[in-house]
């Protein structure tokens, strides 16, 4: 606690879908931890809440190529109460196909980075017996598809490791929520024709965020229509899957 007002972490505070979740947790009272790769740029950020918010938010560098992202831990005064990992690199399938180390970065920026930055963070919430870790997973991680399976496989990898996560933890006081937006209107997917029905804005995903937390939930699809498609998708036999153009 920060002088009796909560704190919550943002990891990956300058994304679209980070900033929303910035500005939702604000307006719902917490002082801000804004976390991400480009300071200049979360400053920009950073001064917008202020404005705009009236928020209290203090800065942080961090980046989960290099070393996980767990130096921002040595920094983190106070330790937050929630923290939000919105980290994520959508990558070029066919990119990632030709070149190894595309590929890597996209599985580092999607699984490995975020849940070695998480779990580290698990640690100290489990030594204070308290605090809720949020992490952004998606829904191309519950089944491979050919169109982007290097993200959904990173994707998928972090949802096991947040289940996991939340298992070890549940007697501990700390909670552990999966996100699943699907598609989201951002900067990373600018340019894609993505169907409306199944496309949120940053703000749902943040509202998303805030809910969960509140309401105390596990895992939560952003659009409540994801959760029926992918029980089907996920049920369709694998010998008609793999010919369907996904």
């Amino acid at each position: 606690m920060n002088g009796g007002v909560e704190t919550a972490l943002v990891i990956g505070a300058t994304s679209d879908i980070g900033r929303a979740i910035a500005r939702k947790l604000a307006d719902a009272g917490y002082a801000l931890q804004l976390a991400a790769r480009d300071p200049a740029r979360l400053e920009r950020e950073a001064q917008d809440l202020r404005v705009r918010a009236g928020a209290a938010a203090t800065l942080r560098r961090c980046d989960v190529l290099e070393d996980g992202g767990v130096s921002l831990l040595d920094d983190l005064d106070p330790l937050p109460d929630i923290a939000v990992c919105v980290v994520g690199l959508l990558g070029d399938q066919a990119e990632s196909q030709r070149d190894a180390a595309a590929a890597e970065r996209v599985m580092r920026a999607n699984y490995v980075g975020p849940a070695l930055l998480l779990g580290a963070l698990a640690e100290r919430f489990e030594r204070r017996g308290g605090g809720v870790l949020v992490g952004i997973s998606s829904v191309a991680g519950e089944r491979g598809r050919a169109a982007n399976y290097v993200y959904g496989a990173a994707k998928a990898g972090f949802t096991a490791f947040l289940s996991g996560l939340r298992g070890r933890l549940v007697a501990s006081g700390v909670r552990v929520v999966t996100i699943k937006p699907g598609f989201v209107r951002t900067r990373m997917t600018d340019g894609m024709d993505l169907p409306a029905l199944l496309t949120a804005e940053p703000d749902e995903v943040a509202a998303a965020v805030v809910r969960a937390v509140r309401r105390r939930r596990d895992v939560v699809y952003v659009r409540r229509i994801w959760r029926p498609l992918m029980f089907i998708v996920r049920a369709v036999p694998e010998r008609v899957f793999k010919r369907l153009k996904l």
